[in-house]
C-alpha cells in the first residue's frame, strides 16, 4: 500500500462558530478513521482547538473523541504531530505524553519522498501589525501564564471564549485578500529566495483553501478549516492535493 501524508488544521473546536461543537468533533474523528488506514503520518496544523489551557495536573473539559481516536492512532504506530496555534498556543506536555503526538512550537523543514516542505501554522509569519505583535508577546509571556493559571477556570475559561467569539466578531477570519496581501504568501515568496529548494509550504491559520504556484517548482498551500471547508490536505508521495471531507 502506498503510504501517504495528511494535513489538517483550524478545527476550532468548542468555539461558537460551530452549530454543534460535538457533531464537528464526531467528524474529524470520522476523517482520521479514514486516512489511518494508509497514512504514514498526519500533520495538525494548528487551532485544533479553539481554546486549551493546561494547568499541572488537569486539563480542559471536553475533546474525549479526539484525544481517544489521536492515541489510537499513535498507538497503532502512525506519527502524529501537533502544531501550536494561536489559539492552543498554551499547551505544554499532555499531548505527547497521554496521546503520543509529536508537538511543534515553531516552522518545520522535512523532506517527504524527496520533496522539502515548509510546515507552520502560520501566525507570526510576516504579519508586521503592531497590535499583533503586541498580543502575541503577552501570549507567549511565562510570567503572564503563570497569573493566567493562578485564577480559577470558572472565570478564565470564559473570559478566553469571550475573547476568541468578540476577536471574530470584529472581522477575525478574512476572506482572500489577494495574493500582494496575504502575509502568509508573501512570506513565501520571500522564503523561496534564501531557500529556493522548498518545494511546498504548507499552512494552516488564515482558513483559506489555497494552491497557489510560486514559480515552476515550489507552490504555497493552505489548508482551509472544519469550520466551513471540512478540507485536508493529502501528500502521496508526488503531488499534494487538496480535498474535501
Amino acid at each position: 500500500m502506498n503510504k501517504k501524508v495528511y494535513f489538517v488544521s483550524d478545527a476550532h473546536l468548542g468555539s461558537k462558530m460551530h452549530a454543534d461543537s460535538v457533531e464537528t468533533e464526531r467528524k474529524l474523528c470520522r476523517w482520521l478513521d479514514f486516512v489511518k488506514e494508509d497514512a504514514q503520518a498526519i500533520y495538525l496544523l494548528g487551532d485544533i482547538f479553539d481554546y486549551w489551557f493546561e494547568y499541572k495536573t488537569v486539563v480542559p473539559r471536553g475533546f474525549t473523541r479526539l484525544l481517544g481516536k489521536l492515541s489510537e492512532i499513535t498507538d497503532s504506530g502512525v506519527v502524529v504531530y501537533f502544531f501550536i496555534g494561536n489559539h492552543d498556543i498554551w499547551l505544554t506536555d499532555y499531548l505527547q505524553n497521554e496521546c503520543g503526538l509529536i508537538v511543534h512550537r515553531k516552522p518545520f523543514v522535512t523532506e517527504l519522498s524527496g520533496k522539502k516542505f515548509f510546515i507552520a501554522h502560520g501566525d507570526g509569519l510576516a504579519d508586521k501589525s503592531a497590535s499583533f505583535r503586541i498580543l502575541r508577546r503577552i501570549f507567549h509571556s511565562t510570567f503572564l501564564r503563570r497569573c493566567f493559571a493562578a485564577i480559577h477556570p470558572r472565570w478564565t475559561v470564559g473570559l478566553a471564549h469571550a475573547w476568541s467569539n468578540k476577536s471574530r466578531e470584529s472581522g477575525g477570519v478574512q476572506d482572500f485578500l489577494g495574493e500582494d496581501n496575504e502575509y502568509l504568501i508573501q512570506f513565501a515568496k520571500q522564503e523561496i529566495i534564501r531557500t529556493p529548494d522548498i518545494d511546498y509550504f504548507v499552512f494552516g491559520h488564515r482558513h483559506l483553501l489555497l494552491d497557489l504556484p510560486l514559480n515552476e517548482t515550489s507552490r504555497v498551500i493552505n489548508i482551509g478549516d472544519w469550520i466551513q471547508h471540512f478540507s485536508y490536505g493529502v501528500f502521496d508521495g508526488k503531488e499534494m492535493e487538496l480535498k474535501k471531507f
